[in-house]
């Protein structure tokens, strides 16, 4: 297969040996029909370069959805030994906690199809979206810093939404270890400004309909029901992560010169985990983790407003609550078994969600019988999926799973696919109502660019590592 040897382990599962200074071998999760596609781009090249970094526990992972990335594979997880080990900012991405919420709604079908267009026209007029969109809070220093250190609680303190809604964010919504000294003064420059705004490029917020029941049990435990209307926001921590991971992949170079990691691409630059260096890091990184729970929960609150506002209908009628929020861009401390044993370990998922089993003390109590939420949205013109986490996935993933979609085509291949034709008028044919900021952004987001959600589903499904709970079909959609 290419450049790349690959084994089957089994179905939806195949291994890249071990060869020249691979520390442990790659696993890609993957069907037979998607792992052709995955050798068009370098992303398992990636794989391997990942399996070189110190420290490196068991294997080096790819979810279905990977695709090239900066530095990993977008789809890559791996985990590292915190003492030996290293954290790395490709590993962890440059949108830093770009993330996906779902909200569940009292109303169904019925009650927005009439509506629709209001209601997408009031959530864009309400969130700003957009290359470089600012919103109208602007922070001051003091409260800037304390969006850092507390992050979605930061917003709940400030009237934007309800303490229960923590409870359902991964990490309640605040990372213990920010350090808003490790962050530059460009990067609270470019944050003080984007906190509540969708940002471009594939964020957006979205309405759906809950189409599909394959899981009774853990569907009635998230409170999804067939017909039911459901919000799915997807962004991340704007320009101020940006910032962080730029500046730091500069820092980590030298840090990799300094401390003799040999790198076999110098987009995984590193510096041990317990080093200085790596420590203002995991600070800085921590801070954007916190900005970007932050940013999603100002955003929650707004688009509960605009659905009075669009609908006209009362806060009680609509009942716009967080069934859960997971992280995809993310390095982490967490406890795992390994080989029989409990390690702590520095988990870096990129493009890549944490799918947690039944039983976890980290899931909400509502869900722990059943394992925790994992959301996959597809592309903006197809379907989206809620899954659960499983114990397979504690044994074989660190507890991960996909994200989303993946691209299959470059933004330059999309824009080359979707000229002379009207991708809003196409969606409305499907019966999906848009608005974005821009074309471009339409273009560049087209459905063919992804592959096919239901593809990715299928293979981690089929893998054991999460399992179906509902299918959502999108009726508006905001881009950026």
């Amino acid at each position: 297969m290419g450049s790349v040897h690959f084994e089957k382990v089994e179905d939806y599962l195949w291994e890249i040996p071990r060869e020249g200074r691979m520390r442990v071998p790659g696993r890609i999760y993957a069907s037979e029909k998607m792992i052709q596609d995955i050798q068009s781009d370098e992303s398992p090249k990636q794989v391997m370069n990942v399996a070189h970094l110190p420290g490196i526990v068991k294997y080096s992972l790819a979810m279905p959805d990977i695709h090239w990335g900066y530095g990993f594979p977008i789809g890559g997880v791996a985990a590292f030994d915190p003492e030996e080990g290293v954290i790395s900012p490709g590993g962890v991405g440059y949108d830093i906690n770009c993330g996906v919420r779902l909200m569940r709604s009292n109303l169904y079908r019925k009650d927005v199809e009439a509506g629709i267009k209001d209601l997408i026209a009031a959530i864009f007029a309400k969130v700003p979206s957009g290359v470089g969109s600012k919103g109208p809070l602007k922070l001051g220093a003091n409260d800037e810093k304390a969006v850092l250190l507390k992050g979605a609680r930061w917003a709940v303190e400030k009237g934007f939404g309800t303490a229960s809604d923590l409870e359902f964010i991964e990490e309640h919504g605040q990372m213990a270890h920010a350090d808003p000294s490790a962050v530059s003064p460009e990067a609270y420059a470019r944050g003080r400004a984007q906190l509540g705004t969708i940002g471009s490029g594939n964020h957006f917020v979205e309405i759906d309909v809950v189409d599909a029941i394959y899981d009774e049990k853990a569907a009635e435990a998230f409170g999804l029901q067939k017909d039911r209307i459901v919000v799915i926001i997807h962004t991340g921590s704007r320009g101020f992560g940006y910032q962080i991971c730029d500046e730091y992949v500069r820092k980590m170079l030298r840090a990799s010169e300094k401390y003799g990691i040999e790198l076999p691409d110098r987009q995984l630059c590193s510096a041990p985990f317990q080093s200085p260096e790596g420590q203002e890091y995991f600070g800085a990184m921590n801070a954007a983790v916190n900005y970007a729970f932050a940013n999603r929960q100002v955003i929650a609150h707004w688009v509960r407003e605009a659905f009075e506002i669009g609908l006209k209908r009362s806060p009680r009628e609509i009942g716009l609550e967080l069934v859960y929020e997971v992280a995809h861009n993310i390095a982490k401390l967490e406890t795992h078994v390994v080989d029989g044993k409990e390690r702590e370990l520095v988990v870096h998922r990129k493009g890549a969600t944490r799918a947690f089993g039944p039983g976890h003390p980290a899931v909400p109590v509502e869900y722990r019988e059943v394992g925790q939420p994992v959301l996959i949205p597809g592309d903006m013109g197809r379907y989206s999926f809620v899954l659960v986490g499983t114990e397979k996935a504690m044994e074989e993933t660190f507890g991960s799973s996909c994200h989303g979609a993946g691209r299959r085509m470059s933004r330059r291949q999309a824009k080359k696919a979707a000229r002379g034709r009207a991708i809003h008028r196409e969606l409305e044919d499907r019966g999906i109502y848009s608005m974005a900021a821009s074309r471009a952004t339409m273009v560049e987001e087209i459905p063919e660019a992804y592959k096919d959600v239901a593809d990715v589903v299928e293979a981690v499904e089929g893998a054991g590592i999460a399992r179906k709970v509902a299918k959502l079909l999108p009726i508006g959609v905001v881009k950026g």
